[in-house]
């Protein structure tokens, strides 16, 4: 029985700069710090390959001193509307009503809302009373991926029945004002908020991409490379310098075997629908795919467009793919990092 992705649709949170815009607001925020030091922290968010990005604060509300209770209140709030436009916009390009949906995966990393999202959405959307719910965590980038997995393995289980995965994000509500370490300026230079809807479908006459295969891996003893620390102002972001050259010694591992069991080679796969983590992991890919004649266009695209939303993000990449109506037969990796340290498979066949 095949499960497919039979929509994927977008929404973004009502604010947007230019990152040209944004950098008379980091200058302010930089004012009383070593003149070498400022001129260091523009030059990172002029460099991050990040033209645009997405918040549901404006600028000011993002450099004000706000506590962690307020800026998770504006999180709850803004991110039951976005995943609400979201998830509307999905099921209309899959001509579907709220209740045709069988299971809800509301996936996000980057507030604290109890009860969790899918909730909201159940009462607002009026979906189904005995849907299936699971909220997914602490997966952060990995978890648009990790949904659609166990999305998946339901519909597998499930015939014709249907689920959509809903991943919002703001990492702008994570912002620290009173921390200037290099984490905290790199995250606030490649990071942006947003919200995606993805449904799948175990209906034997639904079309869209099937999913072929999905595997996680997960490396050992890295626990320390990416995450959050709760502390009193909010979650602060956790981002070893080390997670590009991590990515590429363990990327043969990660994409040949996967391939090899599926009876391919990565000269078979015709589209890379990877998450962008960052302009130097994206740089690292390149440089690993780039002599196969691979490229990560829409990669790079979604980075410049709207910066890196966490775990909503590949989910922008795979609506441009969608989008296109690719031809039968074609063949993509989707391909996901987190926390843990993870990464995150999926083999998609058109």
């Amino acid at each position: 029985m095949a499960v497919r992705i039979t929509s994927v649709a977008k929404q973004l949170p009502k604010y947007t700069r230019e990152t040209k815009d944004i950098l008379p607001y980091v200058a302010l925020w930089l004012e009383g710090q070593e003149e070498r030091f400022k001129r260091k922290v523009l030059k990172i968010f002029e460099n991050a390959a990040v033209d645009r990005r997405y918040s549901i604060m404006s600028p000011e509300e993002v450099f004000l001193k706000t506590s962690f209770e307020e800026k998770n209140d504006i999180y709850v709030r803004e991110s039951i509307k976005l995943a609400e436009k979201s998830l509307l916009k999905a099921l209309d390009k899959a001509n579907l009503e709220p209740t045709d949906l069988d299971y809800i995966i509301t996936v996000s990393c980057t507030g604290i809302m109890i009860p969790s999202l899918d909730a909201y959405l159940i009462n607002r959307l009026k979906l189904k009373q005995d849907i299936v719910r699971l909220p997914v965590t602490e997966m952060g980038c990995a978890a648009g991926v990790s949904g659609i997995l166990y999305a998946k393995n339901f519909l597998k289980a499930n015939p014709n029945k249907r689920a959509v995965v809903i991943a919002v994000e703001s990492p702008t509500a994570t912002f620290q004002l009173d921390d200037y370490s290099m984490v905290n300026i790199v995250s606030a230079a490649i990071f942006g908020d947003g919200c995606a809807s993805v449904i799948l479908s175990s209906h034997e006459d639904e079309v869209g991409p099937e999913i072929k295969d999905e595997a996680m891996y997960h490396f050992y003893d890295a626990e320390h490379m990416m995450g959050f620390k709760l502390r009193n102002t909010g979650l602060q972001m956790v981002l070893d310098r080390s997670v590009p050259q991590t990515i590429e010694d363990h990327f043969p591992n990660i994409i040949h075997p996967f391939l090899e069991k599926n009876g391919l080679t990565i000269e078979d796969v015709d589209h890379l629908v990877f998450h962008p983590g960052g302009k130097k992991i994206v740089q690292t890919v390149e440089d690993l795919f780039g002599d196969l004649g691979k490229n990560i266009d829409d990669t790079k695209e979604v980075l410049r467009l709207y910066g890196n939303m966490s775990s909503a993000t590949v989910l922008y990449v795979l609506e441009r793919f969608m989008d296109r109506k690719l031809p039968k037969g074609d063949t993509g990796i989707m391909l996901s990092f987190g926390p843990g340290f993870s990464a995150q498979r999926i083999l998609l066949e058109w």
